[in-house]
């Protein structure tokens, strides 16, 4: 090439800087037996609730996104200790977001930004996903996520339980395709505008083969082959045309998915348009789907999702660290420790007919 050629590749780049390879972070951050048994142990028993042999209501709950894992782990510890309790009733998963969709911009999660500067330190972002994924699976607490970046799988799949793909993203072939691959149950999101049928094509495509371009474990680019996942379910979480997490709606979508062959499996999110994006209105929601699910014995009902810090509402954001309110969630607004356990602990009374 002439030195005096026009530039034509990487115009807008400005840096591009080589991530470690899967492996050898798996490698550093190593997974141990016992948090292998608790991933093992709660996709099993997820797949159970799923297919409904398990009539246990599965509940999603946690921090909006996990920015400091000193609270993170101290709220781990709380639900744990909860857990333990009403797990008879209700199977407590750990929300642990580490990658937040953004409308335009904004703090991307703990993977993208962990020192929450701006300064986008990536490979210590998946070291502190891994460690705090291990934090959490060593109380004997199965880990929820949502998986935005299609690469970030390889680092962190190993040590989730539970995943979600969300509602800006259901519709696209590239986490359709990555869903098929994944080892974990998870839950594909109605759209922004409340549209159930992307959802329900996002199921269907993620339970067949696919073939797409990924990285391997030694974080060459690579053609990934997968079997499909037969563990997908729908997630309501309301849209621009209103709620949907009625008994109507729920009616509904379950017919509509057993129009579509597939599972009448229907968790729902109790925040976004659910809640009209007022954290103090999830309580509501959660209570009137619990009570169908405990009313209902056939209810399609399996779970349902909280958006819950140690401390009520959110801080704005950017601002200094140190000035930071300790376990206040830094993006959407959440409901506080105090609620969260009232709420779980009157859902598990609510629930007795259920297992009568």
């Amino acid at each position: 090439m002439s030195l005096s050629s026009p530039l034509v590749s990487d115009v807008n780049v400005v840096d591009s800087a080589v991530l470690p390879a899967p492996e050898y972070l798996g490698r550093e951050i190593v997974r141990d037996d016992a948090a292998a048994q608790t991933v093992v142990g709660a996709r099993e028993a997820l797949h159970r609730i799923i297919f409904g042999d398990d009539r246990r209501v599965m509940v999603v709950v946690g921090p909006c996104s996990i920015h400091d894992a000193k609270a993170g782990r101290e709220y781990a510890e709380r639900l744990a200790s909860l857990a333990a309790e009403i797990g008879d009733r209700i199977y407590l998963v750990m929300r642990v977001y580490f990658e937040k969709p953004r409308t335009t911009v904004g703090w991307k999660g703990l993977i993208m930004d962990p020192g929450l500067d701006g300064t986008c330190n990536i490979p210590e972002g998946l070291k502190a996903a891994r460690r705090f994924l291990l934090d959490v699976l060593r109380l004997g607490l199965p880990t929820g996520t949502e998986l935005l970046d299609p690469i970030t799988p390889q680092y962190i799949a190993d040590l989730v339980c539970w995943s979600a793909i969300g509602a800006r993203t259901t519709e696209s072939q590239t986490h359709r395709q990555m869903a098929s691959g994944l080892s974990m149950p998870l839950g594909f999101k109605n759209s922004t505008s409340g549209n159930i049928e992307v959802a329900i094509n996002a199921i269907k495509a993620a339970a067949q083969p696919q073939t797409f371009l990924g990285i391997s474990h030694q974080g060459l680019a690579s053609a990934i082959t997968t079997r499909g996942n037969p563990n997908a379910h729908i997630i309501l979480r309301g849209g621009e045309s209103g709620t949907n997490y009625d008994a109507g709606s729920i009616t509904k979508t379950a017919a509509r998915l057993r129009d579509r062959g597939c599972i009448p499996a229907i968790m729902v999110d109790c925040s976004h348009a659910n809640s009209a994006k007022d954290h103090n209105r999830q309580g509501d929601v959660f209570r009137e789907v619990i009570t169908q699910a405990a009313d209902n014995p056939q209810s399609p009902v399996i779970g349902l999702m909280l958006e819950s810090n140690l401390q009520e509402g959110n801080q704005p954001f950017p601002r200094p660290r140190g000035e930071l309110v300790y376990g206040q969630s830094i993006t959407d607004a959440c409901i506080n420790w105090e609620t969260t356990e009232a709420l779980l602990r009157e859902a598990h009374g609510t629930l007795a007919p259920r297992f009568a």
